[in-house]
Parts: structure tokens; sequence; C-alpha cells
């Protein structure tokens, strides 16, 4: 049987601060506390590194069913349909497990069954997740390599 993993993205699967850099120091400055809330600004991230070849190695295994699950800003109508587009660009949307058909955007991740959630922070319900929380970018998993190896997945 395979167990669902979660995996978040901002900061997981993405590279937020890619993003800002490519947004002016003005527009910086005027959503300074609140970037997210920048229009577009999740068109222009970049992937982590091995994000995307470690997602689909957890999709691959025989042992995981892999979704992300992130959360959209409310301020930023422009959040939501970016973060889809972001995984079709970067996942690509050819068959049926398609990573754009494993999105799930939602303000409460504790609500989600499944046996893990690779985040790098505990808001959204992270903190009340039932399963085991992996936290990204922390001592012990602090790339995509120290969470393949704690998975037991490989890289093709």
């Amino acid at each position: 049987m395979t167990e669902i993993v979660y995996v978040d993205m901002d900061g997981v699967l993405v590279d937020f601060q890619s993003g800002l850099d490519k947004v002016g120091k003005k527009m910086r400055k005027k959503y300074k506390g609140r970037e997210d809330e920048i229009p577009r600004v999740f068109s222009l991230m970049e992937p982590m590194p091995g994000a995307v070849e470690s997602f689909h190695a957890i999709q691959n295994s025989d042992k995981y069913d892999a979704y992300i699950l992130s959360t959209a800003s409310w301020h930023n109508s422009t959040s939501w349909s970016d973060k889809l587009l972001w995984v079709q660009t970067h996942f690509g949307d050819g068959d049926k497990t398609a990573a754009y058909k494993r999105l799930i955007l939602s303000h409460h991740k504790h609500l989600n069954s499944g046996a893990i959630l690779i985040d790098d922070r505990k808001k959204n319900g992270a903190d009340r997740f039932d399963g085991r929380l992996i936290r990204f970018g922390k001592k012990k998993y602090p790339d995509w390599k120290a969470v393949r190896k704690e998975l037991g997945v490989a890289l093709p």
C-alpha cells in the first residue's frame, strides 16, 4: 500500500526568493512584509534545486502517492492561477498523473489525510497535520537530497 505524501510549494518546490529577485525594488518596498501579495510574483519563481526531479522520484516510487499542497494568498488573486501555471510549466501537463492534477490549494493543510507533509513552515495547519511533518530547509532536512534519503527514494 502506498503512503500519501504532500509537498508544499513556496520554499520547498519553489524558490520564493527567486521571484522576489525579479521584481523591482519599488514593488518590493511597496509590499514589504507581505511579498506574497505582489501581483504575478509566483509566475516569476524558479524551482528549488532538485525539487522537480525529487517530486517525480517520489511520485514514481512504489512507496508513495505524491500531491502538491500549497496555500495561495487571499490578497493576491493572481497567486491562485500562477501556482497552477507554475506547476504546469515546471512539471508538464501530459498524462493522467500530471502534477497539476495533483495540486491542492488550501489554508487548512491539517484537513488533508496522509502519511507525510513536506513543508518549510508550520503555518496554515501544517503544525496540526495528523501525519509526519518533514520540515524542509531545516537542519535535519536542508535540501532535497536529505529528504529523498529519509524517504528511501533515489533519483532515476
